[in-house]
């Protein structure tokens, strides 16, 4: 997966708030693309027409703002995702080191499946709310919010209906670390020259590769988990689902059954679509960001430039270089102290 580089002149704050704030962003721009691949893998009249007339029966039916159903939950869910992905990381990756700190490619993913997992398990209710709010119509809403969908689901269905589904994030993980192994241990062959000199625009593009591949390999579990999250005896239509079944098991037998194979993969051409525009906005986003941060730090002499601040050392952390700073700025007022003292003697 495509990923921010670490830069060590930003403070953790600064570097949690440009990664939240480019993620909100992407996932905003692309929400009308996130919602039609949602409504095809849970499989509502919306899709029965096609990629492009989904967006127009949308429309129609539910208006404008139903391209944004979800997102507020969708964003409030990256915070607490980021940030308990981020630290499991940290933690199962000491695990997998060496005693040079080296650690290889493969173990680099599982350690980033296993976070990813880890992540999703405390934020997947959050998830199920996504869900449920993109399948309802938005006009005859039953959910009124996260708070509602969460209390409702827990009153109705039971604590354990807001974790319907997520053994298949386990089983996903499978395919979908594979399919970014595959990827990655082929781009030297790819580009022709060893990956610690790719550019930016070469790992932004090993990032879209990377999630397409794996992202399809892994499509089939997370279509039948969406219809999992979305199924309930509570809703008009069961949720909008269109199969009914009996568990994971049952679910795949029913959608293969009666749907064939294919269906599976309902949704994958809004998923592609919205994999370079999301991942773009995502990297450009994030960019513009820390360039305000580095200016905010004094580390280049503009938020609008790349250019460099002349005499500042680029291999100082933020609290040391302010430091720095107050250090020079003591010896200034000791030194003009001084002169004013060796004039009134004089």
């Amino acid at each position: 997966m495509a990923a921010v580089n670490k830069d060590d002149r930003l403070t953790g704050s600064q570097s949690f708030l440009c990664v939240g704030f480019a993620g909100i962003f992407s996932k905003t721009v692309t929400s009308p693309l996130e919602v039609v691949k949602i409504l095809s893998q849970v499989g509502t009249f919306h899709c029965k027409y096609g990629f492009m007339r989904t967006f127009l029966l949308i429309y129609q039916r539910e208006g404008f703002r139903a391209f944004w159903k979800g997102n507020s939950v969708s964003c409030l869910r990256l915070f607490p995702y980021s940030a308990i992905h981020l630290g499991t990381y940290k933690t199962f990756i000491h695990l997998y080191m060496d005693e040079l700190g080296r650690i290889s490619q493969w173990k680099a993913i599982v350690t980033g499946g296993l976070a990813g997992i880890s992540a999703a398990l405390l934020t997947y209710p959050l998830e199920v709310v996504e869900t449920r709010m993109i399948a309802q119509n938005c006009r005859e809403s039953t959910y009124r919010g996260v708070l509602h969908t969460l209390s409702s689901i827990k009153r109705h269905e039971g604590f354990l209906s807001l974790y319907r589904g997520f053994s298949l994030t386990i089983l996903g993980a499978v395919p979908f670390s594979i399919g970014c192994y595959v990827v990655f241990i082929n781009l030297d062959k790819l580009w022709q020259e060893h990956h610690f000199r790719f550019t930016s625009l070469q790992n932004f593009i090993n990032g879209c590769l990377a999630a397409g591949v794996a992202q399809s390999l892994s499509f089939p579990f997370d279509t039948i988990k969406r219809k999992m999250q979305a199924q309930s005896p509570y809703l008009p239509h069961c949720g909008g689902v269109d199969v009914h079944f009996n568990g994971m098991i049952d679910c795949f037998k029913q959608v293969i059954k009666t749907k064939g194979v294919l269906s599976l993969w309902s949704g994958i051409t809004a998923n592609m679509l919205k994999i370079i525009p999301y991942y773009g906005l995502l990297f450009s986003c994030f960019e513009m960001c820390k360039q305000f941060c580095l200016y905010q730090n004094g580390y280049t002499v503009s938020p609008l430039s790349y250019k460099l601040k002349p005499g500042v050392d680029q291999s100082l952390g933020p609290e040391e270089l302010q430091e720095f700073k107050r250090y020079l700025r003591n010896r200034q007022i000791q030194a003009q102290s001084s002169s004013m003292g060796n004039r009134w003697q004089t």
